[in-house]
């Protein structure tokens, strides 16, 4: 009998089990912040930041909650599995996102930006942002938020042309209209798509759906226009090629110096089923820097979760996780690497759905009104950032921000963030533009 589970507020929402739930948030959810900081106001939502996995188990938040989500994503880059994969100069795009985004983990990255090509495997909406962060003029990246040590590497970077490499063809393109939108007009920079990479595409456009028409129409026009041929950056689609080998540079037998790729074309009746088939030509790139942009991969949180390794989720049963009651998931690691954060929504809302049932189904034990997670992290001698802590982090990177006219100056330091979160002087509200 659940006598006193009515509603949310005794189940335990899990962001990001990688390591720093609030600080992590801090830096990649800040688009989420007011929702997330009108939530807690209206105690739905607690937030308990810096716990590492090793901390506290999902045995131990289960014997505090009557229920768990688990909504930690897809942390691990997949590889490509090509010879030249670790060549100097070869990055993964979760680290040099995570480099720009001010992500910790990555602060020491220093990537070399000297060469005046970069390749990027890939086409998705990922792709198309390190795309853009690395050929958007100076002047406009110093009104983002964008790290400080990123931005004056960005300010010497020699990089004047990247490429965007995709398997598929036209038609089964990863990236969403907005991100494109975003690169077709990307000032002082002019774009090339293959004609050839759309015969016949026109022809069939009218009767795609919506969303994947407006995408199509809106590269059409690209390549029609070919922009402003005078700029001096220019980024470049390369569809029907896949990345077979990363190879050596001439001057440095450790430091990459081109990508060789495979030839493709497709089969089948004209549409997104189309097969790929490589005709056996292949041809190489010169470049000298590579950023590997083909997914990601979930990881098991723990032995006591039954984790699927074939395909990298959690195994469940429309969110809930199989053989644990209380237990759900959600997101990425509920079903895979894919869809963009509409599709995740939607998988959050459906959920949700399920535990609003299982509630109101009885299906959940009534949670020990006598235990709390801070008091277990208590109990383990455990730091953490409540949630008043990490708004005074959030304060102080918008305060250091103002000073220099952007939105606010990320604070990459793990260290940096505790000392703050613990200072007792409250932080200083960002003075007033004039």
């Amino acid at each position: 009998m659940v006598s006193r589970l009515t509603s949310w507020n005794d189940c335990l929402f899990r962001s990001d089990w990688s390591g720093l739930v609030s600080l992590l948030t801090t830096q990649k959810l800040r688009t989420a912040s007011t929702a997330s900081t009108k939530s807690r106001r209206t105690s739905v939502l607690a937030t308990l930041g810096t716990c590492l996995l090793g901390d506290v188990s999902v045995k131990d938040l289960l014997s505090i909650y009557s229920g768990v989500i688990l909504a930690y994503g897809a942390e691990e880059d997949r590889k490509l599995g090509i010879p030249g994969e670790d060549l100097n100069g070869v990055y993964s795009a979760k680290s040099f996102v995570g480099w720009y985004n001010g992500i910790p983990a990555e602060q020491d990255l220093k990537p070399n930006l000297s060469y005046s090509t970069a390749v990027i495997l890939g086409i998705g909406n990922v792709a198309l942002d390190i795309a853009r962060i690395l050929l958007t003029p100076i002047e406009l990246l110093k009104e983002t938020d964008i790290t400080a040590h990123a931005l004056d590497a960005l300010a010497k970077s020699q990089v004047r042309e990247v490429y965007l490499v995709g398997r598929r063809g036209p038609l089964q393109v990863a990236f969403t209209i907005k991100e494109l939108r975003e690169m077709v007009r990307l000032p002082g920079t002019r774009h090339t798509l293959n004609p050839a990479d759309f015969e016949g595409v026109k022809d069939i456009v009218q009767g795609l759906p919506r969303p994947k028409r407006r995408l199509t129409e809106l590269m059409l026009s690209a390549v029609n226009s070919q922009s402003n041929k005078d700029a001096k950056t220019r980024w470049i689609l390369k569809l029907l090629r896949s990345p077979v080998a990363i190879l050596p540079s001439r001057d440095s037998s450790s430091h990459v110096g081109a990508v060789k790729l495979a030839v493709n074309r497709l089969e089948g009746q004209l549409g997104e089923s189309q097969k790929v088939v490589a005709t056996g030509q292949t041809e190489e790139v010169p470049c000298g820097l590579v950023i590997k942009s083909v997914g990601y991969m979930s990881l098991p949180i723990g032995s006591d979760v039954p984790f699927d390794a074939r395909s990298g989720v959690i195994r469940n049963d429309n969110g809930r996780v199989v053989g644990v009651p209380g237990l759900y998931c959600t997101g990425w690691v509920r079903r895979g690497p894919r869809g963009v954060i509409l599709d995740t929504m939607s998988d959050a809302f459906a959920v949700g759905k399920t535990v609003l049932q299982d509630i109101r189904d009885q299906k959940l034990r009534s949670s020990d009104p006598a235990r709390s997670l801070s008091a277990l992290l208590a109990e383990k001698g455990v730091s953490f950032v409540s949630f008043d802590e990490w708004e005074r982090i959030g304060q102080e990177e918008v305060r250091a921000g103002s000073a220099k006219n952007k939105p606010r100056e990320k604070i990459t330091r793990i260290e940096e963030m505790m000392r703050i979160a613990k200072q007792t002087s409250p932080v200083s509200p960002p003075s007033e533009k004039s």
